[in-house]
């Protein structure tokens, strides 16, 4: 095992997690369930989920796509998410 992958990976999602609307999400449903120990296990296994199905696709496109470009089209996407999310919407 790359523990050197291990831990920057490890510290990459944790600080990106930190404070997120999911971490939000999982404390207004905790507060509201009063079921603690469910809300951590759903979402345990839903970001393990995710994780998978990321891990899943970008182990398979770097065997198509260089991954410099995969880099690049996720940083896009990020910008592209970014603007969208600037655009006022009407209530």
């Amino acid at each position: 095992m790359d523990w050197k992958v291990l831990v920057s990976t490890f510290g990459l999602i944790f600080l990106a997690e930190l404070g997120d609307k999911t971490q939000l999400a999982a404390i207004a449903m905790s507060a509201e369930s009063k079921s603690p120990i469910a809300v951590f296990a759903g979402a345990v296994l839903a970001l393990a989920l995710v994780t998978l199905i990321g891990v899943a696709i970008g182990g398979t496109l770097t065997r198509v796509v260089p991954a410099r470009y995969i880099r690049m089209a996720a940083g896009a996407l990020f910008v592209v998410i970014g603007i969208f999310m600037l655009i006022p919407r009407g209530s």
